[in-house]
């Protein structure tokens, strides 16, 4: 197994999912972390993020594109017409 990395934070469990299933049908290798811990009932996701994506480095800058696109796609105004 290569060394993984933390490649970025993620906002929230959308972005993470979202982000999970494009690398998956892109076969790019990934680890999806959450900050989630049951005895801080969620307090370290609220100061820190989601998570994080770990990957080997070779595979940074095509993750942190994805997930840059991700966000520009979050936060367009919604067509209502």
């Amino acid at each position: 197994m290569e060394n993984y990395t933390k490649v970025a934070i993620l906002e929230n469990n959308i972005e993470a999912q979202l982000l999970d299933s494009i690398l998956t049908e892109r076969k790019i290798p990934h680890l999806m972390r959450s900050y989630h811990d049951t005895a801080y009932d969620g307090l370290y996701q609220a100061q820190k993020g989601w998570g994080y994506v770990g990957a080997p480095k070779p595979y940074r800058k095509e993750i942190m594109d994805i997930i840059s696109h991700l966000r520009k796609e979050a936060n367009k105004p919604a067509d209502l017409s």
